[in-house]
């Protein structure tokens, strides 16, 4: 398979026939951004969930093929390209296995689970050969990329600080929901895969896995992955140097794990960025989702899937009130007077306001099918989105552990810290971990 998989390279106008694993809210758009493709023909779809898996077959047409289980999708001649938009646990697995059958892989974020599943990913696709684009689509929005070249042009000066923060009030909760026979039509074991095997209960599937350990990070490497990745992809840093973070499950009254308050500080070289997530606050800000942005020290610059506004620091003028109090003169070591900020200290406030508040998915499956037929490497590549995955993992451990964590990005280890290191990976549950055995 993998001889024939390397032989094959597609022309310029050739056909891409897609499998869809994963037919949720993400993998709605995805299916229907790949369908507007004009060399795209939806042709296969898997869910363990079989009236979602309908609904796909539904939408793409007679000759969508239903696959109960994703790896009669990978087996199947008709396949070019799969797009893995499961829950967060599944990723990693889901597209090595992928690889090895030689399918390209458009995989969502986070891009995996824990820290250890992102090496092992690009290794099985430089081993194979295959194309992986990660599913951070603000990579591919014309007004993020303006943004990233005006901070890379200057004109906010040094980056000091990146900020982000997203609120939401989804209190009370999401209620404490007995166990239960799982619904007619759901394969559970098939839901479950690697994680550990633990009864149905309403809110460990479908959406509200997100809020379980076994399956998610949280907010932390939901959102996390995309705001931290415009930090990447802006300022072209790669892991941190060193994370911490608090937190906890203090506000929701319901059976979820993951924290619905938590603050984080990773260190880059040169500038520290700062996460703040809250799911029972009101006050969401931002442009477009959450707030991000980037303080420099000639101004600003916020963005989100709206656009970006540069804002200026304002002029300080030495005959205004305030710079006169000053330059009366104080005791010895009081404040001194400010400069005119004139010069390199300036820079002239700027808005873009072409975003469409709903990200780039389009253009970001149009990358990743050109990049499939050019064997070029995705805007958003596994490296890359390794680094940033990696970022939101060691906040989880620091907040778990209750102690900051210094990352050796060389090694990929955490230093001095033998329990912390323990958490850079998790056990698959059997039969996924001879799967993932015969990856290695």
């Amino acid at each position: 398979m993998t001889a024939l998989s390397a032989s094959r390279v597609m022309g310029a106008n050739e056909r891409v026939n897609v499998g869809v694993i994963g037919y949720g809210l993400i993998g709605q758009i995805h299916t229907h951004s790949f369908k507007e493709q004009p060399d795209v023909e939806i042709r296969g779809v898997s869910d363990a969930y079989a009236p979602r898996m309908d609904a796909c077959a539904e939408l793409a047409g007679s000759r969508c093929a239903k696959f109960s289980d994703f790896r009669r999708m990978l087996e199947s001649k008709d396949i070019d390209a799969v797009v893995v938009a499961t829950p967060d646990h599944w990723h990693a697995l889901m597209t090595m296995m992928a690889c090895a059958a030689g399918k390209d892989v458009y995989v969502e974020k986070p891009l995996t689970l824990f820290v250890k599943e992102g090496r092992w990913m690009i290794d099985a696709a430089k081993r194979t050969g295959r194309t992986v684009q990660v599913g951070v689509q603000n990579r591919s929005g014309p007004n993020f990329q303006r943004a990233g070249e005006a901070i890379r042009m200057g004109k906010i000066g040094q980056i000091v600080t990146v900020q982000n923060s997203f609120m939401r009030n989804v209190s009370p909760g999401f209620g404490k929901p007995p166990d239960s026979a799982p619904p007619a039509g759901l394969d559970y074991d098939m839901f479950l895969g690697p994680a550990p095997k633990k009864p149905y209960n309403p809110n460990r599937s479908i959406y509200h896995f997100r809020w379980f350990w076994d399956f998610s990070g949280g907010q932390m490497t939901n959102l996390g992955q995309h705001s931290l990745d415009l930090v990447n992809f802006f300022l072209g840093v790669k892991a941190p140097k060193a994370v911490y973070s608090t937190g906890g499950r203090f506000f929701l009254k319901d059976n979820g794990e993951v924290p619905d308050t938590q603050d984080a500080i990773i260190e880059y070289p040169g500038f520290n960025a700062i996460c703040q997530y809250r799911e029972a606050s009101a006050g969401r800000k931002g442009l477009g989702m959450g707030g991000l942005i980037f303080h420099g020290t000639k101004g600003s610059l916020a963005t989100g899937r709206s656009g970006y506004e540069l804002t200026a620091d304002p002029k300080v003028n030495p005959t205004n009130a305030v710079a006169k109090v000053l330059a009366m003169g104080h005791p010895v070591g009081g404040p001194q007077p400010v400069p005119e900020t004139e010069g390199e200290f300036w820079t002239e406030p700027e808005k873009d306001d072409t975003g469409d508040g709903m990200g780039d998915y389009g253009r970001h499956a149009r990358n990743f099918l050109d990049c499939v037929k050019s064997k070029k490497t995705p805007i958003a590549d596994l490296e890359s989105s390794h680094d940033v995955a990696t970022a939101c993992h060691l906040a989880n451990i620091s907040l778990k552990t209750g102690r900051k964590i210094v990352w050796d990005a060389a090694k990929e280890q955490i230093v001095g810290d033998k329990e912390a290191n323990e958490m850079l990976v998790r056990p698959y549950r059997s039969p996924w971990d001879k799967e993932l055995r015969a990856l290695m």
